[in-house]
């Protein structure tokens, strides 16, 4: 995928060395996708959840467009599988992946056409059958998320989009949006779920968790592990 230069810079620079927190739901995981798959962790930072997965005994690959993110990643976690890809296509072949990750990853992609090029790769990438599990962060409710959001749109013109105070800019989306790309990308949402989660800034935020299939052809079966 393609950055904003400004978001771009953000996670070369200041985003480079924050602490991520969005976590990994294990059973939600396990539940839909067998240990031994192999997995894409699009977006993966320094590879926080990348080690987590490969720990729980998939097989899995950490892709980021960040330099500074993957190097620290490599720094932190060596022996991860760690590419920095710094747009899409992704350098991977069609179906080559029985599942994929994208975890606050579409929150710090505040473009329209960017977050669509991002999203239907993962269905080019991710086999018939195979899964993709997605978590971000949908509009906010409360008085403060809505104050920042009418501010920020008044200049950028996107409802949900806001810059942080140290640079970041980020977006919040109304949760059919998210739907909207998964479906768009060839997936198909299976389950749904909500909970709170921490922030880069320390808040707290609802989050929204989709696992979505892709259709499987007439000789596919479950998903599962490659050969």
């Amino acid at each position: 995928m393609t950055m904003p230069q400004e978001s771009y810079g953000f996670w070369e620079t200041t985003g480079a060395g924050k602490t991520f927190t969005h976590p990994l739901d294990r059973e939600l995981l396990t539940r839909y996708v067998p240990p031994g798959a192999l997995v894409l962790d699009d977006g993966c930072g320094y590879g926080r959840l990348t080690a987590e997965v490969a720990g729980l005994g998939y097989r899995v690959r950490g892709v980021d467009v960040s330099a500074a993110l993957i190097a620290r990643g490599r720094r932190e976690h060596p022996g991860l599988d760690l590419v920095r890809c710094a747009s899409v296509p992704l350098p991977f072949e069609a179906a080559s992946f029985d599942a994929a990750l994208l975890f606050a990853v579409l929150t710090c992609v505040p473009d329209d056409a960017a977050q669509e090029a991002l999203t239907v790769d993962l269905g080019r990438l991710v086999r018939p059958g195979g899964v993709l599990y997605l978590s971000d962060v949908p509009l906010q409710e409360d008085a403060f998320h809505r104050e920042r959001y009418a501010r920020h749109a008044e200049a950028g013109g996107t409802y949900g989009v806001f810059t942080t105070p140290d640079g970041g800019v980020f977006r919040h989306h109304p949760p059919q949006r998210l739907r909207g790309l998964v479906r768009a990308a060839g997936f198909a949402v299976v389950e749904e779920r909500t909970d709170e989660v921490g922030t880069l800034d320390g808040r707290t935020v609802r989050r929204l968790q989709l696992i979505a299939r892709r259709a499987a052809g007439p000789s596919e079966g479950p998903a599962g592990a490659a050969g």
